[in-house]
């Protein structure tokens, strides 16, 4: 297990440092979210969908017995940064610099 990790952690930095070889942007919004990139168009129980991977080509899914949970699921809304917010929620938007607001 430990060699699989340093495995994946070469592969990474691989990735990044070499140019032209970088992960897409969803798939970096994906990690960056603590998500997990699945083949399927559904995420397996106990995980949520959270938008796209690999181009559209896979589905980021995030686990939802963490503290990430999405806007919509704790009753709010995403809006951009420009907007101003009556009250704010926690939770994630599917662009990180937007807010996720109960009230506008």
């Amino acid at each position: 297990m430990k060699l699989f990790s340093c495995l994946m952690a070469l592969l990474l930095f691989t990735l990044q440092a070499v140019p032209g070889l970088s992960m897409p942007k969803d798939t970096l919004r994906c990690v960056g979210y603590h998500g997990f990139c699945f083949h399927s168009k559904s995420c397996p129980e106990l995980f949520a969908a959270f938008g796209t991977c690999s181009r559209r080509q896979k589905t980021c899914c995030i686990d939802t017995t963490s503290n990430f949970h999405t806007c919509q699921d704790e009753g709010g809304h995403c809006v951009p940064p420009e907007i101003k917010c009556l009250q704010e929620q926690v939770g994630l938007c599917p662009h990180r610099e937007w807010k996720c607001c109960t009230e506008v």
